[in-house]
């Protein structure tokens, strides 16, 4: 491939998250010509602040990846606003990406950094609060709704897992089982001990006043008073369509399908990384920008290390 050719790239970053940042800096500062083709729909573009990162406790998501993308540009990585629709060998070791408003892009290596699409249940209202009181993740936002009135609408599958977690951070908790079974002797017991409350019946929707959740509505038409919901997704769906183009390996996870990485994101595709929530859903900002981190610096050692025995054997490099 003609590393001077208008497009072509050493490494191309699909997914300008906390990981495809992370994995363009640590490329950048290794001298690698390195392009970012970002969508621009982060799984965190609901909440107004990421909590637990160190140094940038609290900070707007927004925020913090405008700084990273400063940061990338003082590197010379460029930064492409798109869609990345299709992905094939090139036939010489590297990869065609077609974006969906241009021309195709070259590169030698990919990282892969499109995250995941959390499919809410299909509760009226659900949706709309999603990131502000409907919470998921309390590492993420348990300290700050600490003490109030908490909702837990239970997952069909881990029904009890969710309320028992998050009544650490509060001791007015309601389990609504929706349309989960019931837990079993075990779970009920861990409940009971745990002072969970147990709804029964299917929720309908979410009560609202003055832009505040105040409750819980339920198909009998009673409403419980809450303050807080925590509810996971229903179905957890990566953005693995370029990863499943070229054919990368996945495995099944009690949340989903997820693209098989090692232990450096590394996929059974040749030449193809993949980091942050395309790989799981448990990588939180910190995780991704380790992994991307470890994405990057294994990819380039292996340039570094492929291109001199290329040299070394007289074969042309690229």
């Amino acid at each position: 491939m003609n590393a001077h050719l208008e497009n072509t790239y050493e490494a191309v970053v699909v997914g300008g998250g906390a990981a495809g940042l992370s994995a363009a800096l640590v490329l950048g500062r290794a001298r690698r010509r390195t392009l970012v083709v970002d969508a621009g729909a982060p799984r965190n573009a609901p909440s107004a602040h990421m909590q637990g990162v160190l140094s940038r406790d609290g900070m707007n998501p927004a925020d913090y990846l405008a700084a990273g993308r400063a940061e990338i540009a003082g590197y010379g990585v460029g930064l492409r606003v798109g869609e990345v629709t299709g992905a094939a060998p090139d036939g010489d070791g590297g990869f065609v990406l077609t974006l969906a408003d241009g021309d195709p892009v070259r590169a030698r290596r990919l990282v892969v950094t499109t995250g995941l699409v959390d499919e809410l249940p299909p509760i009226d209202g659900l949706a709309g609060r999603w990131g502000r009181d409907v919470l998921h993740c309390p590492y993420c936002h348990g300290w700050e709704v600490r003490d109030e009135a908490f909702g837990v609408i239970a997952h069909p599958t881990m029904p009890a897992h969710q309320a028992l977690m998050v009544a650490h951070w509060s001791k007015d908790v309601t389990l609504f089982l929706h349309t989960a079974a019931e837990p079993t002797e075990h779970e009920a017991a861990l409940l009971d001990a745990a002072g969970v409350r147990i709804e029964r019946g299917e929720v309908v929707g979410l009560a609202v006043a003055d832009d505040r959740l105040t409750g819980v509505r339920l198909a009998g038409g009673r409403t419980v008073a809450r303050s807080v919901v925590f509810a996971a997704a229903s179905r957890l769906a990566a953005r693995d369509g370029v990863l499943r183009q070229l054919g990368a390996e996945l495995r099944e996870t009690p949340f989903g399908e997820f693209v098989a990485v090692d232990e450096v994101g590394r996929t059974s595709v040749p030449g193809v990384w993949a980091a942050g929530n395309v790989t799981g859903p448990q990588e939180q900002v910190v995780n991704a920008v380790s992994r991307g981190y470890r994405a990057a610096v294994a990819l380039n050692n292996e340039l570094v290390f492929g291109d001199l025995e290329e040299r070394a054997a007289g074969r042309p490099v690229g």
